[in-house]
């Protein structure tokens, strides 16, 4: 699987070791950035990523900024696009199984690296159920048409 990830100033750290972690996992990942400590615009890295992600370059990415909102905010905006801000393990693991999220968005100053991690991995690893929350997923992209 082909991740894509991102972080604003607010999700460096958290970011590069996530993009580690998961090179070791097996995954492929493609960073866009940002890539040393500056100030950024969040949207403009949530941008990259969703659009990543509509290609088809990548199935599925993780935006890192200071609490997760900014960057779920910024790419939901995109169609197609079912990101998740998430800073506990449960909703995690839930929005894939439930949701098909396909963004995971973490706050860099929230949760610790650690947590990061094991939010990532349950992302990443974690299979949507389809059944009876496709539905559910299906009228979600309807209000995109």
């Amino acid at each position: 699987m082909k991740i894509a990830l991102g972080c604003d100033h607010g999700g460096l750290e958290h970011k590069n070791a996530i993009g580690e972690f998961l090179k070791e996992q097996g995954f492929e990942v493609v960073d866009f950035g940002i890539y040393e400590q500056v100030s950024v615009d969040y949207p403009d890295i949530a941008k990259k990523v969703c659009e990543s992600i509509q290609k088809g370059e990548t199935e599925r990415g993780i935006l890192v900024c200071g609490t997760g909102i900014g960057m779920s905010i910024a790419a939901n905006k995109y169609k197609g696009i079912r990101a998740a801000a998430c800073s506990e393990h449960f909703s995690a693991k839930f929005t894939r199984l439930h949701n098909n999220s396909n963004i995971l968005c973490l706050g860099g100053r929230v949760i610790g690296v650690g947590t990061a991690l094991e939010l990532a991995e349950l992302f990443v690893n974690t299979e949507f159920e389809g059944g009876r929350h496709q539905k559910r997923v299906d009228k979600i992209s309807e209000t995109e048409k």
